[in-house]
Order: structure tokens, then sequence, then C-alpha cells
């Protein structure tokens, strides 16, 4: 296992081009890919998460974009691989595919199975966590989700996970709940193993960087990730006014792109991205249908506002 691995920047969660027949854009995607690889501040990627529609990839599918991801990063930034399965002998199979292919490290997605109640079962979580780390031997990052989803992690179920599993080296702290978030930080900084805490709270970003985050791991990072560089590196100086510029920045994308519904949210940031003329075009498999035209305007006006790179073309 590659324990050395200390995951901290800014690590966006990529996107997925498709074809017009939804096919995966290869060409667009290796363009997307090595945009974000190039940018300054990127210090890994994550690939096949929800930023890249994973729900609806064949496992053929995910193989194949993680062996993408990986000759693009050439070793040049460690790539991490989502495993997104329901079932824990399938995501312990994943997770072997995803070492064979050249992947560093694993975001283990929860199982949804998990959703009708396994808060009050926690020994299910652990399990799934500790058996998948039998099955490879690369470091984990546990996905940790919104208190409002029956998928949330309890704190005390998180820093055992982290404490006793050893291939666990990251949280993706996704909790959306600034005190959970910062009792999940306090608590995973008092362990004497080190763990990454890595923000996912992308609605109010700022507040959990002053409250400490080793970095940031989003699928927003997919389209501002010079934006989250520079905010981050502004937290990690102490300078807050200017912290406060670059959060300005953002606040605009923010009331956009998090909007309800709330399953459009990559939705609208590949729409965003052709906009930016960074792909071709913004196809969505089912059961995502493609944004309005009003709200792609809406998309527009808050790309323009934010001063994101290429939104000078779009006035």
């Amino acid at each position: 296992m590659k324990k050395d691995l200390k995951l901290s920047g800014v690590i966006p969660a990529n996107l997925l081009p498709f074809t017009s027949d939804l096919d995966i854009d290869e060409r667009n995607y290796r363009r997307h890919l090595r945009a974000l690889i190039e940018t300054p501040g990127v210090s890994a990627i994550t690939t096949n998460g929800h930023a890249a529609e994973i729900a609806t990839l064949t496992r053929e599918e995910q193989q194949r974009s993680l062996g993408i991801t990986v000759e693009e990063a050439d070793k040049e930034i460690p790539v991490i691989c989502g495993i997104y399965a329901d079932g824990t002998k399938q995501a312990a199979e994943l997770a072997k595919m995803a070492e064979r292919e050249g992947a560093d490290c694993l975001l283990i997605f929860p199982s949804a199975v998990l959703d009708l109640g396994a808060q009050l079962r926690p020994e299910m979580a652990y399990r799934h966590y500790e058996a998948i780390a039998e099955a490879t031997s690369l470091p984990m990052i546990a996905f940790v989700y919104p208190v409002t989803s029956g998928l949330h992690l309890p704190t005390e179920t998180v820093v055992r996970i982290c404490r006793d599993i050893d291939q666990v080296v990251a949280i993706k702290e996704w909790s959306n709940d600034i005190s959970v978030y910062e009792r999940n930080y306090r608590e995973l900084k008092a362990l004497p193993k080190h763990i990454s805490v890595l923000t996912s709270f992308s609605k109010a970003l700022l507040p959990s960087l002053c409250i400490g985050a080793d970095g940031i791991l989003s699928g927003h990072g997919s389209m501002i990730a010079e934006i989250q560089a520079a905010l981050f590196d502004a937290v990690q100086k102490g300078d807050l006014a200017l912290a406060r510029e670059h959060a300005a920045r953002l606040y605009p994308l923010v009331q956009v792109f998090y909007a309800e519904p709330f399953i459009d949210m990559h939705n609208r940031m590949k729409e965003a991205i052709a906009m930016l003329s960074r792909i071709d075009e913004a196809h969505v498999r089912p059961p995502l249908q493609r944004i309005s035209a009003e709200e792609r305007e809406q998309i527009r006006k808050a790309l323009i506002e934010a001063r994101l790179p290429g939104s000078e073309n779009l006035r």
C-alpha cells in the first residue's frame, strides 16, 4: 500500500463528456482532463465519481474511463477512482480492477442498501470498508454524505473507520452541516494517525476551510479549479481578506449550480464548461435531462459575473 500518500490541495472530480449517441467522448474527455491536470494548484484528480455520472456507466465504461484518466495523468498527479456499488462483493471487485488499471487511491461511495437505517447498525458500514481493504492494497477515502441523507456516517463511525482500517487515509467531507464538519475535523485530527480532511462543502467552502481542511475534493472543481486553488492558498496563508475576494467570485456560481433541483448540479456544470468552450457539447445520460434555455441563460450570467476564463466571449 502507498502508505505515504497524504492528500492535500485541490482535487477535482472530473465531468465526463458524451457524444450525441451518449457514448464516452474520448477526445473531449482527454481535453477536459488535461486542462484540469495542468491547472496550478491541482494536486490529484478523482474519476468515476458523481460528476462523471457514475451511476450510468457500465463496468467496462468505468474501466475505460479510469484507463484514460491514468494515461492523461501519466504519473504527474495521483488518480483517485470512485468505487460505486451497492454490494460489498461488487465494490471489492471494482477496487481490484482499479488497482490493476493503475489507480493510486480509492474513493468509497456508501452502499445504497445502507439507506434503510444502517445508522443503527454501524458495523455494516465498517465491514463494507474492511472488506474492500482486504481486496486491495490501495489507500482509501471515506465518503461522508450529508446529514439529511440516510447514507450519512455519524462521527463515531467515521472515526472508527479511519482509526481502525489502516488503508483509510482521508475523508471526503460532504456533511453539509458546518457543526458536523467541525466535529469530524477535530475528532479526526485528534487521532495519532494522519487523516486528510478534504472538504466538499461547495455551498459554503470558505467557512469549512477556515475551520480547517487539508484540501478540496468536489465536482465543482471541474470548472473552477483555479478559483478553488487561489481560495485554498489564501486561507493557508491566513489572508482572510483575499480569501473573501475569491469566495465572492464563487458565490454567484454556487447559487446557480446548487439550486434546486439538486440532481441537476453536475448537469449544469457540464453546460457551463461547454459554454466556456472547454468541451464541444453538454450531453447527459438519462435519467438526467438537459436543463432549460432559461437556466442556461442564468449560468451564462453567473460565469460572466465570476469572471471565469473564457467568459469574456459570453457577453
